[in-house]
């Protein structure tokens, strides 16, 4: 990988940005942007950055710059902060973890506690944790001396920076979803510099996506393309314990993973296909039967329908702190929805 977008995508991933409060993030994506064409940004927090406007078809490149994280809901008596999940978290995950806060007075740390085991009786020790029987500590002497520090409805994220692992992974939180952020950017990166597109092509770092899908919804009404390919990550099926009968065969190092799925465009997904198969790049494919979980299921539904496809990259322990991939991956995404858009004509018709 470049030094240039290995340094951008360190930036995003060290960046706090919880679902609803991904300025932070979003201010890091338009910088990097800003070198390759207009950016701009709307009420929402989505930002867009625009090659070649006024071209035909108009595409949307859609990556969400959202991570999940935690919100103050209560300060007690004791100053021990109490917190609800900003998307889904897995309560085993965040038992000792170290925060950060975002407040109006600045950062503010603090690490998540919980009774001792040496403390339990013997049927607690059986029971998982959950996320009402574990607390914020922010070294505060009373309550009043935390509300003075934080106050309901700060939110925090966990602090945990980047890991560079051998052969070329990286480890880190909010890999879930900078990486869609920081591929639908090195694909308009890459487009950049050929000559005779003829699609005008948007990438977009969507928002709230961890909470609802909330962020595309509006930047595909507003952006209104006539296709789109939506950015996310997918399990790796790689590690033990998981079925790749049930999952497919996705694995780090394997390439970009291509969804076929009742909800999406043929005519976009069997193009992307072909358009890897030409190139001779690897690939996986997955099938959703419904749904993908992704914005790619609120991208298709807006206006009068968009053409919507789905690439996605593998990815370990998703909804952790050390979410896992292969930078190769990336950077392979990235390859193929630049020369799936590369090979698009003016009189390309997703209609069908």
């Amino acid at each position: 990988m470049r030094d240039e977008s290995l340094r951008f995508l360190k930036d995003l991933l060290s960046t706090p940005g919880p679902s609803g409060r991904e300025e932070d993030a979003a201010r890091v994506w338009r910088e990097e942007a800003g070198r390759l064409g207009e950016v701009r940004g709307d009420r929402m927090g989505n930002s867009f950055a625009t090659l070649n406007a006024g071209g035909t078809p108009r595409v949307m490149l859609s990556g969400h710059v959202d991570e999940i994280g935690l919100i103050v809901t209560h300060v007690d008596g004791d100053g021990f902060v109490r917190f609800k999940g900003v998307g889904g978290w897995d309560p085993q995950v965040l038992v000792g973890q170290r925060v950060i806060f975002k407040t109006a007075g600045g950062e503010v740390r603090g690490v998540i506690g919980k009774k001792a085991i040496h403390l339990m009786e013997a049927e607690e020790r059986k029971k998982a944790s959950e996320i009402k029987g574990l607390w914020i500590d922010i070294g505060a002497k009373s309550g009043d001396e935390a509300r003075e520090r934080v106050r309901v409805g700060d939110v925090a994220v966990i602090d945990q920076d980047y890991l560079e692992l051998p052969n070329g992974r990286l480890a880190s939180r909010s890999l879930d979803n900078r990486t869609g952020a920081f591929v639908v950017l090195e694909a308009l990166r890459l487009l950049s510099e050929e000559s005779g597109i003829s699609a005008e092509v948007t990438a977009v770092a969507n928002v709230q996506e961890e909470i609802g899908l909330y962020g595309v919804r509006a930047s595909a009404f507003s952006l209104d393309p006539h296709a789109a390919i939506a950015v996310d990550v997918t399990h790796a099926t790689d590690t033990s314990g998981v079925s790749k009968n049930e999952h497919g065969d996705h694995a780090l190092g394997s390439g970009p993973v291509i969804t076929r799925a009742s909800t999406l465009s043929p005519l976009v997904s069997d193009g992307l296909v072909e358009t890897a198969e030409t190139e001779g790049m690897a690939y996986t494919l997955e099938a959703d039967s419904r749904s993908t979980g992704t914005d790619a299921d609120a991208v298709q539904f807006q206006r009068a329908g968009i053409a919507t496809g789905l690439v996605s990259v593998p990815t370990r322990y998703m909804h952790s702190v050390n979410e896992t991939v292969e930078l190769q991956d990336l950077e392979d995404c990235a390859r193929l929805i630049a020369s799936y858009v590369k090979r698009l004509e003016a009189e390309t018709d997703f209609v069908r």
